[in-house]
C-alpha cells in the first residue's frame, strides 16, 4: 500500500528507527551547509553598507571640521599648524582629518605633528614615531620626564591632571616657538566642550566653557580646536575604521572618579534618556543671551531705560516660556505655583 504514495523514481521513506536517524542526519547536514553558505556570503552582503556608512562618516567629519575652521578663522594662508598628538583616538582623528582637508583646502598651510613623551612607565615610545614616519609628514617627538615631577609633587591618590597639564602646556609652547608654529591645534571635541561647561558651572561657579579658538595664557600663541563640532562617538567609530595604534594614558586615564568622568557619565545618561539633548545643549553654547543672565559686567542692567522700541530679546514678562515637548519625551510638566 505504501507504494501508492510514491512514484517510480522515489523510494518510500524508511520508517524504521535506523531510517529515521539517517534521515535526521541528512537534514542536519543540509541545515549546517545552508548556515555555512549564508555565513560565508554575509560579509559580502554587509560590505557595501559598511562602506557607505564609513563614507558618510568621513564626509560628516570633514564637513564639521571645515565648518569650525571657517566659522572661527582657525587656519589661514601660510599657517604652520602644530597638531598635538598624544596617541589617543581624538588627536589621531584630528591629524587624520586635517591631512585630508589639507589636500583640498583653498589655502596653503603646513602641518607638523608633535608628541610629548613624558616618560611614563610602560609608555610604548616607538609607536608614534613609526606611525608618523609611515605617514611621511613632518613630526617632532619631545622627550621630557614630567611623570617623575608629577609623582614627586602630587600625593598618592590625588588628581594629577592639573599639574601634568600645566607642565605639558609650557613645554608645548616652547616647542611651538622653536618650530616657528603659528597655530597650535588640540584634539578636544564637542563632548569635551560640554563637559567643561558643566564642570565650571557645578564646581567653579562660572558659565565658562572651552572656546574653539583662544590666545594662550602666555599671550604668545593661538590655540585652535578644529574638532569643536565633532561628537566623540564619531571619533570612536573613525578610530576603529582607521585602526589607529591607540596608546592608553596610564597617568590621568587610570585615576577613577575624576570630576570630568562623572560629568561625562551624567551627559551620556541624559542623552540616553532624552536623545538629542547633547545637540541642543551644544547649540545653546552658541546662542548666549547676556540680557537674560545675571552678570552685570556683561549687560548694563543699571542703565536700562524705556525706549518704546520693541526688543527682540525682551521678555513677555507675564507669559510662561514654552519649549517643544517632543524633544523632552518623558518629562512631566508641573503646574505653576503662582
Amino acid at each position: 500500500m505504501n507504494a501508492v504514495w510514491t512514484d517510480n523514481d522515489t523510494q518510500a521513506e524508511d520508517l524504521s528507527p535506523q531510517g529515521r536517524v539517517a534521515s535526521q542526519l541528512v537534514r542536519l547536514k543540509s541545515d549546517l551547509q545552508a548556515f555555512a553558505d549564508a555565513t560565508a556570503s554575509a560579509p559580502a552582503t554587509r560590505e557595501p553598507k559598511i562602506e557607505r556608512e564609513t563614507h558618510k562618516l568621513e564626509k560628516r567629519l570633514c564637513r564639521q571640521v571645515g565648518q569650525a575652521i571657517m566659522d572661527f578663522n582657525m587656519i589661514e594662508e601660510g599657517d604652520r599648524v602644530m597638531v598635538c598628538v598624544s596617541g589617543g583616538k581624538d588627536s589621531y582623528g584630528l591629524l587624520d582629518i586635517l591631512l585630508k582637508m589639507q589636500q583640498r583646502a583653498p589655502i596653503n598651510f603646513e602641518i607638523v605633528a608633535v608628541n610629548l613623551d613624558q616618560k611614563q612607565p610602560g609608555f610604548p615610545a616607538h609607536i608614534l614615531p613609526e606611525y608618523l614616519a609611515k605617514l611621511g609628514i613632518e613630526f617632532h617627538i619631545e622627550t621630557q620626564d614630567t611623570y617623575s615631577i608629577v609623582k614627586k609633587v602630587i600625593p598618592e591618590g590625588k588628581t594629577m591632571c592639573s599639574l601634568c597639564s600645566r607642565l605639558r602646556r609650557g613645554i608645548l609652547y616652547r616647542v611651538a616657538d622653536e618650530l616657528k608654529i603659528t597655530k597650535i591645534a588640540l584634539g578636544h571635541h564637542r563632548d569635551d566642550m560640554l563637559q567643561t561647561f558643566f564642570l565650571n558651572m557645578f564646581f567653579g561657579g562660572k558659565l565658562k566653557g572651552m572656546p574653539p579658538k583662544l590666545v594662550s595664557d602666555d599671550g604668545g600663541h593661538i590655540v585652535i580646536r578644529p574638532l569643536a563640532n565633532v561628537a566623540e562617538k564619531d571619533l570612536t567609530r573613525w578610530a576603529a575604521h582607521r585602526q589607529f595604534p591607540i596608546i592608553p594614558c596610564s597617568l590621568c586615564g587610570s585615576q577613577e572618579n575624576l570630576q570630568r568622568q562623572l560629568i561625562g557619565q551624567m551627559l551620556r545618561d541624559w542623552e540616553k534618556q532624552y536623545p538629542g539633548r547633547t545637540e541642543t545643549m551644544f547649540t545653546a553654547l552658541q546662542n548666549v543671551v547676556p540680557s537674560h543672565l545675571m552678570d552685570a559686567t556683561r549687560y548694563d542692567f543699571k542703565g536700562l531705560k524705556i525706549t518704546g522700541v520693541p526688543d527682540a530679546d525682551g521678555d513677555r514678562v507675564f507669559d510662561e516660556e514654552t519649549f517643544p515637548m517632543a524633544k523632552l519625551a518623558g518629562v512631566q510638566v508641573l503646574g505653576s505655583s503662582c
